[in-house]
């Protein structure tokens, strides 16, 4: 029996992060990177790939980029940060590592980011980008970075434009993930900000299914590329394939708690990074589309379940100012 694949995953502390780490055979366990300071970050990240490289011992690797603090509201000098950051991460992952490594990379993009101004959803990988915020735009760049280091280094690289995440492990401190925050206010009876219109169209996908999703488009990488003489870079929609009015994810919260949220309508020039339908459809490696198994309200009572767990404990952090969408 071989030995499974190294995987390594940036940002495993995030929602996404940490649920990629879980679903990993073998994860690596980097150093401890410095956010705060985008020099130690990059320093800690050359010294990550180094350890990466020698802990494989030549075998195959793999890295999962999931490392993100922004959210459509941020600013645009916060985005150009981590671009510059994940430049300079793959420059040295080019330095280091070398062409042909045997190595894998997995990049966290964001649908809602990209496709926010595209037209005629719903939205597929042939869709035309077209981002309305910094938050999308960034996305975008890093794409092509990736694209980029792939391509001159015949790495293969997925990109996986994400649809809305949901699930347990959510950072409450942040004004993104509707489905948390909705949890949230059922159980303590605080008001939910909205800033958009009730019947803009989410696509909602379980944490744990977009883990397992990339743990799997991952291992997949090296054949599509090497058996099937397919490009470098493949650029994937992850999403359930359902989409939901932010009524309707309402209801189905009625519906498990047995009472109405607390919600008020309000306006927020942040809206306007936002897209009213968010449709979408992949049409590239159906196979990963399978592993989205988990229906919305089994989902939600999995994430209130979570958060209820947290406000026990007294570890869920005071709820958002607001929330977009």
């Amino acid at each position: 029996m071989s030995t499974p694949t190294l995987t390594w995953v940036i940002g495993a502390g995030g929602l996404l992060g940490q649920h990629v780490r879980a679903a990993a055979a073998r994860p690596f366990d980097g150093p401890h990177l410095p956010w705060s300071a985008p020099r130690g970050t990059n320093s800690a990240l050359r010294q990550g790939i180094r350890d990466l490289l020698s802990s494989s011992a030549g075998a195959p690797w793999d890295i999962a980029w999931c490392a993100g603090a922004g959210v459509v509201a941020s600013s645009a000098d916060q985005f150009e940060v981590e671009q510059r950051v994940f430049k300079r991460f793959l420059d040295d992952l080019a330095d280091l590592a070398g062409p042909d490594s045997g190595g894998a990379v997995f990049f966290a993009s964001s649908a809602g980011g990209v496709y926010a101004g595209s037209s005629e959803p719903p939205f597929t990988e042939t869709s035309a980008p077209s981002p309305r915020s910094a938050y999308g735009s960034a996305k975008l760049a890093m794409e092509a970075d990736l694209r980029g280091y792939a391509e001159s280094t015949r790495t293969p690289s997925l990109i996986g434009r994400i649809a809305n995440l949901y699930g347990p492990g959510q950072n409450l401190a942040k004004a993104q993930g509707l489905v948390s925050h909705l949890c949230r206010t059922h159980l303590t009876g605080q008001p939910l900000l909205l800033y958009v219109p009730l019947d803009t169209m989410r696509d909602y996908i379980y944490v744990e299914d977009a883990a397992t999703a990339i743990i799997a488009g991952l291992d997949g990488l090296r054949t599509k590329v090497a058996v099937e003489g397919q490009d470098y870079v493949v650029t994937k929609i992850l999403a359930s394939g359902h989409s939901t009015t932010i009524a309707g994810l309402l209801g189905e919260s009625t519906r498990l708690f047995r009472r109405r949220p607390r919600v008020v309508l309000g306006a927020s020039p942040a809206a306007a990074g936002q897209v009213h339908d968010l449709r979408l459809r992949s049409t590239r490696w159906p196979e990963l589309d399978r592993l989205a198994r988990t229906a919305l309200p089994i989902g939600l009572a999995a994430t209130a379940a979570d958060i209820a767990r947290r406000l026990r404990e007294g570890s869920a952090v005071p709820l958002a100012r607001g929330h977009q969408h």
